[in-house]
């Protein structure tokens, strides 16, 4: 069974930095692509980022600039290390891996298992 835990969330102010790190157990990671999704309160989930298994990034246009996904396929780790933060980025922040073997652009449905979440809490 695959299991994702993300941690790394919490409370900063604007123009700091968070890292979030998401461990993968339970699947050959470097088989999977890699996701960042958020919900902020009264909002649906939204795409932050993606990474391919070959390594190529996809960004929401509210946080190209700021936010960097990276993989670390020997850790079975993905990272999104936030730069600049805004009192807009608070939400809870998702990590998700798809089923192995997935090519091409991402889309939701593509990712098969998801973490409980972390909280990211940015005050101004």
């Amino acid at each position: 069974q695959v299991q994702v835990v993300e941690s790394g969330g919490g409370l900063v102010q604007a123009g700091g930095s968070l890292r979030l790190s998401c461990v993968v157990s339970g699947s050959i990671f470097s088989f999977n692509a890699m996701g960042w999704y958020r919900q902020a309160p009264g909002k649906q989930r939204e795409l932050v980022a993606d990474i391919t298994i070959g390594g190529r990034t996809n960004y929401a246009d509210s946080v190209k600039g700021r936010f960097t996904i990276s993989r670390d396929n020997a850790k079975n780790t993905a990272y999104l290390q936030m730069n600049s933060l805004k009192p807009e980025d608070t939400a809870v922040y998702y990590c998700a891996t798809t089923f192995p073997h997935m090519y091409g652009s991402l889309h939701e449905t593509d990712f098969s298992s998801w973490g409980q979440g972390t909280q990211v809490t940015i005050s101004s």
